[in-house]
Parts: C-alpha cells; structure tokens; sequence
C-alpha cells in the first residue's frame, strides 16, 4: 500500500482510537496492531503508540473542562500512584516478552464482562462520593497496579480504571472518564521516558497518530458529558468483550 495512503488510515485508526479510548478503553488493541502492520516491531509499536495516548489524554482532559467536569486533586493524587507504577511496568515491557500473556489478560476481560453484567445494580446518583480517607489510600494503592499495568501494554486500562472509580469510588460513569483520562496522561509521561530513553519509538508514526487520537479524544469527551453514563456502559461492555476475543485469537 502506498506510504501517504497508510499514513492517512494510520490518522482514522488513531481518530477512532481515541474515540474509544476516551468513552470507554480499548482503542490501542486498534493502534497496536496497526503500527505492527506498518512494519514496526511490536516493542517500538508498543512506545510509539503511547505519543498518541499522551497527546490524546491532553485534548480529552481540555473536552471534559470545556463541558464543566475540571481535573481535581483526587485525579492528581491517583495519577501519581498510577506514574510510579507505569514506570515499573514500561521497563518490564522493555525488557520481557510472553506470548501467554495475552490470554491470561482475555480471560480477565471476559471475567470483567460478567461482573459488570452480573453484579447489583447501584445508583450512583443517590450516593456519596468516597474520595477521602480510607477509599482514597484504597484508590491509591489500586492505581498502583493499575499504573503498572498500563504502563506494560497500555490497552484495555481505562476499562480497569473505570470499574474502580465506580466501584470503589462510586464515580458516576462520566466523572469516572474524566479522571481516567487525567490519571493517563499522568502516568504515560512516565511510561513514554522509558520507551524513549529505550529508543523505542517512531517518532513519524507516533505524530501522524496522536493527531488522530487528540481529534477523536477531544470529540469523545465533549460527546460523552452530553450523551451521559448509558452510552459510557454501552462502549464499556462492547469493548471489553471484543478485547478479550482478540486477545485469545492473537495469542
């Protein structure tokens, strides 16, 4: 295919990605597996898609300002814990690679799936956020591995991020995103100084993509505030189980 025309459906992928990744999580199994069909290696895809996340959690955090839904202290303080696990996790990436990952993580998935559908209906609106104290510290160690995780392979963490807010948090669905996307660009500066200092990126691909996450992230946020929580679950379910069945096929 011609190189102008990749570089153009590289920019669509990104804009869609970044569409998902702001609603729900799951837009890099979108990215990834396109920059490997470009030619890179899954490790320099692996860094170079996180340019596009970083620069896409940007627009998404000024979309969710310009709607009334500003960043707050909680999101700062859950992103920090989240940055010094990404830091563990990207050289873990760096460093190791196993091929039965990926199935051990769409098994996850598809256990995430149930306890979604399964689990006690709640609502939200008629109860207080727990942001202080005890749920706060508990928030604080969960980001933790969270940030780990996400800074390993990055796809699917908004989804991990998302069940935790409003589990624990009791974050309606779309104060939950606005906070997700403020804990990720949070932790991807730390992910992405591995994945540089490791030469582990393509800078051209990295630029042509995150214009295309930023356009879908800056979307997304404002569209999710307007459309509220029940299209944020629709996205949320949809992905999580196209996750875990491409994760079992590729594996």
């Amino acid at each position: 295919m011609n190189e102008t025309l990749l570089l153009l459906l590289l920019a669509v992928i990104g804009f869609v990605a970044g569409v998902i990744n702001t609603i729900a999580g799951g837009g890099s199994l979108l990215t990834l597996p396109m920059l490997i069909f470009m030619g890179l290696p899954p490790a320099v895809a692996n860094g170079t898609n996180r340019i596009g996340i970083f620069i896409q959690c940007i627009t998404s955090v000024a979309g969710f300002k310009s709607k009334g839904i500003k960043p707050t202290v909680f999101g700062v303080y859950l992103g920090i814990s989240a940055l010094i696990g990404s830091i563990i996790g990207a050289q873990i990436a760096v460093d190791i690679k196993g091929d039965s990952f990926n199935k051990i993580l769409a098994i996850v998935m598809v256990i995430v799936v149930f306890f979604m559908v399964f689990k006690p209906k709640v609502n939200l609106k008629n109860l207080a956020e727990r942001t202080e104290g005890k749920y706060l510290w508990l928030s604080i160690i969960v980001f933790f591995f969270i940030g780990i995780y996400g800074g390993f392979i990055q796809a699917g963490v908004g989804i991990f991020i998302l069940l935790a807010l409003t589990s624990i948090n009791y974050l309606s669905l779309v104060k939950s995103n606005a906070v997700k996307v403020l804990v990720v660009f949070i932790y991807t500066v730390g992910a992405l100084a591995i994945f540089i200092y490791n030469q582990q990126i393509d800078y051209l691909y990295g630029i042509i993509l995150a214009f295309g996450n930023a356009t879908g992230g800056w979307i997304a946020s404002r569209w999710s505030v307007k459309k509220g929580d029940g299209l944020v679950k629709v996205f949320l379910v949809i992905m999580v189980i196209a996750m875990a069945i491409k994760l079992w096929i590729d594996s």
